[in-house]
């Protein structure tokens, strides 16, 4: 007998009925994934979308990508896990790519399963290198859901944990469109990043373990820094002793148009982390960073699953696809087709209020009407513009602390002919709303 196959609902049904009820699924008529290829997607039903959040920016060389495909089948058929414990040569190449690929002179690497735990395995190696507790952070930052990450995610929608289980300061954002202090680049002469030594000095012992520095905050509503301000902050954060953590979780291999996010800033960090782009969407992540601060880290040191082979095979593939095939200048040249078409949109319709990010990682914020001044986040209009690309069969992430930046990031193989796609369909969206205001 011939089982029915599934519907959209029968799958949304099951989600809510045995998932926490705080996993969301996004659209107010859930989008439940069967297949995708390339940078498409079909859901349940038959219908496809245009995939331009590619599962949190983690679909990097394409859904279901031949070579990734491949290696994960041959490793499937060898040996699928036995933790750090035992040597493997997927876990063992792997390091050495990355040591190789990692900005700055880093020397070790170490693995987990995710951002979170990449994050924290950094904090803990800063706090032990240095003899220090306190880390600087960012408002707007997003670091996991974990305990520690909640504890320095500068975002209130997802700190649900009360518990500090580190001494973490916030420590303003560059948020130029939004600039806490009321000036604009260059003229206020990087007042949020000078400020972070009051904050050191006001709230601190007055030496810090370090800070965790996104080069773009993601989660944040895709905030860019101006020139000059990473260089700035970790500038004053070595003066009073502590290192540089780069979360690359979001920024890094290829998304912003280069290797990693940081390139752009001039900046070599202390230590990287590194998640979602590195295997197409498998779970797993790593840490890298130079041998002394690798070494400061004397406890037991086991991550069960972090470097398991199937997922370090994946890893490796992705990686050599991305370096080959040259998909970070890819990112380049398709993010500034996306970025031109964007601003377009911004000429054309008052709500958008600002464009802003790198390579194929952009954000659109919403707002009531930027042509009459009025910045004030207009979450409404963001839901409708969302949730009308979806009905034309386009999918994008939200985020941003008002929930009121679109947030654009395609896998890197896009072709030019589906960013205008993509374009397109949002110029579409942007229309309808407008003739219903």
């Amino acid at each position: 007998m011939n089982e029915k196959k599934p519907s959209v609902a029968d799958v949304a049904s099951k989600y809510k009925q045995y998932l926490f009820p705080s996993v969301a699924t996004y659209y107010a008529e859930p989008v439940a994934i069967e297949s995708g290829k390339g940078c498409q997607v079909r859901d349940f039903d038959g219908k496809t979308y245009l995939d331009f959040f590619g599962g949190i920016l983690t679909v990097s060389v394409g859904h279901a990508n031949e070579r990734v495909n491949a290696a994960v089948r041959a490793q499937m058929d060898r040996l699928g896990h036995v933790s750090t414990v035992y040597p493997t040569l997927p876990l063992a190449s792997l390091a050495e790519k990355l040591v190789k690929l990692a900005p700055g002179a880093l020397e070790k690497a170490f693995f987990c399963a995710s951002g979170s735990e990449a994050d924290e395995t950094a904090v803990a190696l800063a706090q032990a290198h240095t003899g220090r507790q306190e880390v600087i952070a960012l408002r707007h930052g997003y670091s996991g859901r974990t305990m520690l990450g909640q504890a320095l995610t500068g975002h209130s929608s997802y700190r649900q944990s009360t518990s500090q289980v580190a001494a973490a300061k916030h420590a303003h954002a560059p948020y130029c469109y939004r600039c806490p202090f009321g000036l604009a680049y260059p003229s206020c002469e990087l007042r949020c990043a000078q400020d972070v030594e009051e904050l050191i000095r006001t709230t601190t012992t007055g030496q810090v373990a370090g800070v965790v520095i996104e080069p773009i905050l993601g989660v944040g509503g895709v905030i860019a820094p101006p020139p000059g301000w990473m260089q700035l902050v970790v500038d004053i954060v070595r003066r009073y002793g502590g290192v540089f953590v780069c979360d690359e979780v979001q920024t890094g291999f290829g998304r912003t148009g280069t290797m990693w996010g940081v390139d752009h800033e001039g900046v070599e960090p202390d230590i990287v982390t590194m998640a979602k782009g590195i295997a197409n969407g498998y779970p797993i992540s790593a840490v890298v960073t130079t041998a002394p601060i690798a070494g400061a880290w004397r406890a037991g040191n086991i991550a069960t699953f972090g470097g398991n082979p199937i997922a370090c095979a994946a890893a490796n593939a992705t990686i050599d696809t991305i370096v080959e095939e040259r998909l970070a200048d890819n990112a380049g040249a398709m993010g500034k087709i996306l970025r031109e078409g964007l601003e377009s949109l911004k000429a054309k319709y008052t709500v958008i209020g600002d464009v802003r990010g790198r390579g194929l990682m952009q954000g659109v914020e919403i707002v009531r009407d930027e042509k009459a001044g009025d910045r004030t986040p207009a979450v409404e209009t963001t839901v409708a513009a969302f949730e009308e690309a979806r009905r034309r069969g386009l999918l994008v992430g939200r985020g941003g602390l008002y929930s009121n930046v679109l947030r654009i990031a395609p896998p890197l193989v896009v072709t030019a002919r589906e960013v205008d796609d993509a374009l397109g369909i949002l110029d579409e969206s942007f229309a309808a709303i407008s003739e219903r205001r």
